[in-house]
Protein backbone atom coordinates (compact mmCIF):
# COMPACT_ATOMS: atom_id res chain seq x y z
CA UNK A 1 0.00 0.00 0.00
CA UNK A 2 1.04 3.30 -0.92
CA UNK A 3 1.91 5.94 1.96
CA UNK A 4 -0.55 8.39 0.30
CA UNK A 5 -3.89 5.85 0.49
CA UNK A 6 -3.32 5.85 4.51
CA UNK A 7 -5.15 8.24 6.40
CA UNK A 8 -3.71 11.19 7.90
CA UNK A 9 -0.73 11.22 4.82
CA UNK A 10 -0.86 14.39 3.04
CA UNK A 11 1.70 15.31 0.17
CA UNK A 12 4.27 17.06 2.92
CA UNK A 13 4.25 13.89 5.60
CA UNK A 14 4.52 11.43 2.50
CA UNK A 15 7.45 13.83 1.74
CA UNK A 16 8.80 14.20 5.31
CA UNK A 17 8.29 10.08 5.44
CA UNK A 18 10.15 9.52 2.37
CA UNK A 19 13.36 11.40 3.71
CA UNK A 20 13.81 9.54 6.30
CA UNK A 21 13.66 5.83 4.11
CA UNK A 22 9.91 4.97 4.84
CA UNK A 23 8.74 4.70 1.41
CA UNK A 24 5.30 2.08 2.18
CA UNK A 25 3.04 1.28 4.77
CA UNK A 26 4.30 -1.38 5.56
CA UNK A 27 7.64 0.42 6.62
CA UNK A 28 6.09 2.58 8.43
CA UNK A 29 4.20 -0.47 10.22
CA UNK A 30 7.56 -1.91 11.04
CA UNK A 31 9.43 1.33 12.47
CA UNK A 32 6.24 2.34 14.54
CA UNK A 33 4.95 6.39 14.15
CA UNK A 34 7.05 7.27 17.24
CA UNK A 35 9.98 6.29 15.72
CA UNK A 36 9.33 7.54 11.99
CA UNK A 37 8.07 10.96 13.72
CA UNK A 38 12.13 10.84 15.55
CA UNK A 39 13.73 10.47 12.09
CA UNK A 40 11.20 13.12 10.51
CA UNK A 41 12.22 15.32 13.77
CA UNK A 42 16.34 14.90 13.44
CA UNK A 43 16.69 14.43 9.99
CA UNK A 44 14.16 16.82 8.14
CA UNK A 45 11.63 18.98 10.53
CA UNK A 46 13.28 19.84 13.53
CA UNK A 47 9.96 22.06 14.53
CA UNK A 48 7.55 18.83 14.25
CA UNK A 49 4.58 18.69 16.41
CA UNK A 50 2.40 16.53 18.19
CA UNK A 51 -0.20 16.56 15.77
CA UNK A 52 1.94 15.22 13.65
CA UNK A 53 3.01 11.95 15.64
CA UNK A 54 -1.04 11.47 16.08
CA UNK A 55 -1.07 11.69 11.92
CA UNK A 56 1.27 9.22 12.00
CA UNK A 57 0.30 6.75 14.42
CA UNK A 58 -3.39 6.69 13.12
CA UNK A 59 -1.49 5.70 9.45
CA UNK A 60 0.43 3.06 11.49
CA UNK A 61 -3.12 2.15 12.46
CA UNK A 62 -5.25 2.45 9.75
CA UNK A 63 -7.77 5.22 11.27
CA UNK A 64 -7.62 8.97 11.19
CA UNK A 65 -6.04 10.01 14.01
CA UNK A 66 -9.55 11.48 15.37
CA UNK A 67 -10.64 7.78 15.71
CA UNK A 68 -7.27 7.06 18.24
CA UNK A 69 -8.57 5.38 21.56
CA UNK A 70 -7.98 8.10 24.97
CA UNK A 71 -5.73 5.86 26.28
CA UNK A 72 -2.86 5.81 23.01
CA UNK A 73 -3.57 9.73 22.33
CA UNK A 74 -2.56 9.91 26.10
CA UNK A 75 0.43 7.93 25.66
CA UNK A 76 1.72 9.84 22.56
CA UNK A 77 1.48 12.72 24.26
CA UNK A 78 3.42 11.69 26.83
CA UNK A 79 5.92 10.60 24.61
CA UNK A 80 5.57 13.90 22.83
CA UNK A 81 6.48 16.19 25.76
CA UNK A 82 9.22 13.38 27.25
CA UNK A 83 11.66 13.98 24.03
CA UNK A 84 10.22 17.91 23.73
CA UNK A 85 11.47 18.66 27.55
CA UNK A 86 14.35 16.37 26.86
CA UNK A 87 15.94 18.84 23.84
Amino acid sequence: MELRELPNIGPVLEKNLRAVDISSAEELRSAGACEAWLRIRSRVDPGACLHQLTALAGAEEGVPKKALSPERKAELRAFFERVTTSE
